[in-house]
């Protein structure tokens, strides 16, 4: 379904960038954490390439694709070697980063959901595994860090659910039978704007109702 939708150069091309901000996002938390150069390729590794082998393992598309494509492996790599030496030029650039990385977020959102469909499963498994494209990466690179996921944090603008809207925009679309490039950029461009306005605008869940708790708030 996918290569209907998008040339395979053009998909590939889309794949790496994502791949490419992504790695950005784990090297930066890697200097920030002061590991070593070895830790800060593990990390932008892991937050590049972690959502993808969840789900290709999850729909049997073994080996993923990480293993087969050296390309994938690369590019967190030159994405380490760019925020080793540059990473004060990279923190400087932040909105650039942040802008990119919510493309990322809506690209595999929806390229992870139709994958996902297209080895068979029903639309409500495609949308959980397009969310854990999207975001396995990041909490993964979280739990390696020791941090909190910024995925389970109240005080992080929202992030998993213009990926959960992009997800669901494409299962809809495949149950209606109108999912085409026009309704794919759609809910990709969709997810991206969700993602901007929350950093924007700072949207965050709600938290529990009526809570009373006494314990101090972490932040």
């Amino acid at each position: 379904m996918l290569h209907e939708l998008f040339s395979p150069s053009v998909q590939h091309a889309l794949d790496l960038a994502g791949i490419f901000v992504f790695a950005i996002s784990g090297a930066l938390l890697a200097v920030r954490k002061n590991f070593d150069v070895f830790g800060i390729a593990v990390l932008a590794e892991v937050t590049a390439l972690g959502g993808g082998l969840f789900r290709d393992l999850m729909i049997g598309a073994v080996p993923p694709a990480a293993f087969t494509d050296l390309g994938y492996f690369l590019m967190p790599l030159v994405a380490t070697a760019l925020v080793f030496f540059l990473h004060p030029q990279v923190e400087s650039i932040q909105l650039g980063v942040n802008v990119f990385d919510a493309a990322g977020l809506g690209l595999f959102c929806v390229t992870g959901t139709i994958k996902a469909y297209e080895y068979g499963l029903g639309l409500t498994s495609s949308a959980v595994l397009g969310l854990a494209t999207a975001v396995g990466g990041g909490v993964l690179r979280d739990v390696l860090a020791n941090e909190v996921p910024s995925l389970l944090r109240w005080d992080r603008d929202l992030y998993a659910v213009p990926a959960i809207v992009g997800a669901t925009m494409v299962v809809l679309c495949i149950r209606w039978e109108v999912l085409n490039t026009l309704t794919t950029v759609l809910a990709v461009v969709t997810a991206f704007s969700l993602r901007l306005l929350a950093l924007r605008f700072h949207w965050r869940a709600p938290r529990a109702w009526n809570r009373r708790s006494s314990a101090a708030e972490e932040v």
